[in-house]
């Protein structure tokens, strides 16, 4: 470790680290290329070949010349994924429809009503058998 001073470890980490965050962008953009349906075929393949035999270059015009439209791409699936997300926790938390929670709640009450003698045995196999159903 004599033979290696501190500050060339400090250049060596910060270049290491920089080809590192080049890499997440190169496959960001590449994966972006393949997301975008307004890019014809040739589109992707002509963007595809720049990036792969222009790596940095390829990168940086990229960014540059569609960067904002990776953004507005990147915020849509984010906001269709929340969505989904929404929409599933809505259908599993029940809540009447036809989730389990509303059937639950139904047989509940319906056992408080026999309990309290407002129906009778055949009324509550009745109701419960079209709750279950």
């Amino acid at each position: 470790m004599d033979d290696y001073p501190l500050l060339n470890l400090f250049w060596t980490m910060l270049w290491f680290f920089l080809w590192i965050m080049w890499l997440f962008l190169l496959f960001k953009i590449v994966t972006d290329i393949f997301r975008d349906h307004e890019l014809s075929g040739w589109g992707k393949a002509g963007w595809l070949i720049l990036c792969i035999l222009l790596p940095y270059l390829g990168v940086l015009i990229y960014v540059i010349a569609r960067g904002k439209g990776m953004g507005q791409r990147d915020l849509k699936q984010a906001q269709a994924s929340e969505a989904a997300f929404q929409d599933y926790i809505r259908k599993t938390a029940g809540g009447g429809g036809d989730g389990k929670g509303g059937s639950v709640d139904e047989l509940a009450r319906l056992s408080e009503l026999k309990d309290k003698g407002a129906i009778t045995d055949e009324e509550f196999e009745k109701a419960k058998a079209k709750v279950l159903s």
